[in-house]
């Protein structure tokens, strides 16, 4: 099925301090960014709007594994 990953779907349980990270720390602002307009590109390629081969369709999802990752640690840490 082909869906997007939105980091308040993923992590409802932290919608509070995702809003407030947001909103005050530039670090966080920039990890979401990235994350977004990854998810984003990742729904196009599978869309078939945006031609892409496997293997960087691939990596692409594997960045964003490591993108939420990141946020995620950012969440429980911050």
């Amino acid at each position: 099925m082909i869906s997007k990953h939105p980091i308040l779907q993923e992590f409802p349980e932290h919608l509070e301090k995702i809003k407030d990270l947001y909103h005050h720390n530039e670090e966080f602002q920039v990890l979401l960014s990235s994350y977004t307009s990854l998810d984003e590109e990742i729904f196009e390629i599978e869309k078939g709007e945006i031609p892409a081969t496997d293997d960087v369709l691939t990596h692409k999802r594997k960045d964003r594994v490591f993108l939420k990752d990141e946020i995620y640690s950012y969440l429980t840490k911050n």
